[in-house]
């Protein structure tokens, strides 16, 4: 049986970090379906601007939207928008016969929007209607500002995928938000069957202090970080608060691992995938790692329940002079800014792609 087949069998889903539309046309993502047991997608501004900037699937559907008069954001979501319906439908199969609980995409708000509360809820509602899809995701950043636009669309039944989380405590204060939202459909009489995943950045820890810690403490902050969220996503699944709304028909927020490519050359590529196993929990990777982890990788065990070593490990790295608080805001901070930056780029790559393919020269167009 294959490793991923193994995972999937445990209750943990494989979603794959990525989407072009050369991996829609060609069968790529569907072999990854059919073969790995991967039953789910998400994307951000970076993966897109990697799309379009490597290659030209996406010529004639630019021409033909600027000539239509559309520009900027409105050209890139009509792309993305596109892409993400197909791969939505491709999922569906496994949306429908797991009730809803699998087979999910992801179209994230822009990145412009990540301390704009009214201009995020305002995004998710109109994204989330011009899709028309039931298993999409809208995207909403787990800043400061994000987390009352969590509950707002959690309210209005747009369901979201909690981005850019790097903490229990930003974590728990996303989690909170999800339950006030179901919470306050209920008291409206409203259906509370509106889902969610939150999204912890995992390998992103453990970049930033490479160079800070001694070589024993290389490549385990962010999994004792993931252990300590996964010990809080287990203590609220139990908690009086959950179960009550889970009585009145609510679906808990799945915890979802992010950023687990394997960024250091000199460890494991599959080290975030056997790391972070887990029943009721999804790990989004990029196609190496998924074929990595296909080809070679273990399942090695499960993740405790109560944390097992975590704040061991972090005490280990507290006295190494890391602050985890400071270092998991930082992380978001930074995280927003990077996606900001790739959206910037997007847009400007899309503009350039633009006027060159109007000028009826798309070798130039293809070029960065």
């Amino acid at each position: 049986m294959k490793p991923t087949r193994q995972l999937h069998d445990l209750g943990q889903s494989l979603w794959l970090d990525n989407i072009t539309r050369g991996l829609l046309t060609d069968g790529t993502l569907q072999r990854y379906i059919n073969e790995f047991s991967v039953t789910g997608l998400t994307s951000n501004p970076t993966i897109f601007d990697k799309a379009i900037t490597e290659a030209d699937f996406y010529d004639a559907a630019i021409r033909q939207l600027t000539a239509e008069g559309k520009s900027g954001e409105a050209l890139f979501f009509e792309l993305a928008i596109e892409d993400l319906s197909r791969a939505a439908d491709l999922f569906r199969p496994v949306h429908d016969s797991t009730g809803g609980v699998d087979g999910w995409v992801s179209l994230e708000v822009s990145p412009l929007l990540a301390h704009n509360t009214a201009g995020t809820i305002d995004a998710a509602a109109r994204l989330h209607e011009a899709a028309q899809r039931p298993n999409l995701f809208i995207k909403i950043p787990g800043t400061p500002e994000g987390v009352p636009a969590i509950e707002a669309s959690i309210f209005a039944g747009v369901p979201v995928n909690v981005t850019l989380l790097f903490s229990r405590e930003q974590y728990v204060a996303a989690a909170q938000a999800y339950l006030r939202g179901i919470e306050r459909r209920v008291a409206a009489g409203l259906d509370p069957d509106v889902s969610s995943v939150a999204s912890i950045f995992v390998s992103r820890w453990d970049v930033a202090v490479k160079d800070k810690v001694p070589p024993p403490l290389r490549n385990r902050l962010g999994i004792a970080i993931a252990k300590r969220a996964y010990q809080a996503y287990r203590e609220l699944l139990a908690s009086p608060r959950w179960q009550q709304l889970a009585v009145a028909g609510a679906r808990p927020q799945r915890l979802l691992w992010a950023s687990t490519g394997t960024k250091d050359p000199d460890a494991a590529d599959t080290l975030y995938i056997e790391s972070l196993a887990a029943p009721d929990t999804i790990n989004t990777i990029p196609d190496k790692t998924l074929n990595a982890f296909a080809d070679h990788g273990e399942l090695k065990g499960v993740l405790p329940v109560d944390g097992g070593d975590a704040e061991d490990v972090l005490a280990e790295f507290a006295q190494a002079g890391v602050d985890d608080a400071a270092l998991a805001a930082q992380l978001q901070r930074e995280g927003a800014e990077s996606f900001d930056k790739s959206w910037n780029d997007l847009l400007g790559r899309i503009a350039a792609k633009s006027a060159m393919l109007e000028k009826g020269d798309p070798t130039r167009a293809a070029q960065p």
